[in-house]
């Protein structure tokens, strides 16, 4: 199972840390994640996560490319919704893709302890 981690710039210690305290149910799935997201995440655990450009870069499109294809089964998005992002029609898009497709989305670390809960029994993987 695929899932992709993706965080705005100011949420990205949430998600960093989020990933630390699951690190041994994140370990159970094949890991995607923005550019930058995904390099602090290698740098900060020992998850590997494949690396897709920055967000800003395209990299929302190419995980939403992804979802569309059927290779993503969830996101982790912790966004920054106080904050105007510069590519907001590419955060919509791929928001989008997801209702389109019937995949589950995480916005914020709340819904992320859902998902991955959700993810984890499904494959039989606890912490």
């Amino acid at each position: 199972m695929r899932i992709a981690l993706i965080a705005h710039d100011e949420k990205k210690p949430d998600l960093i840390e989020f990933a630390q305290n699951h690190e041994a149910r994140l370990k159970q799935f094949d890991l995607i994640g923005t550019g930058t997201t995904g390099k602090r995440i290698m740098e900060e655990t020992d998850l590997e996560v494949e690396r897709k450009a920055s967000g800003p870069y395209g990299g929302d499109m190419m995980i939403g490319a992804e979802v569309a294809e059927g290779t993503c089964e969830a996101i982790i998005f912790i966004r920054d919704v106080l904050t105007a992002q510069p590519h907001e029609p590419d955060i919509s898009a791929l928001l989008r893709i997801c209702d389109v497709h019937d995949v589950p989305l995480a916005t914020n670390l709340s819904s992320a302890e859902h998902v991955i809960d959700g993810l984890a029994a499904e494959i039989g993987a606890d912490d």
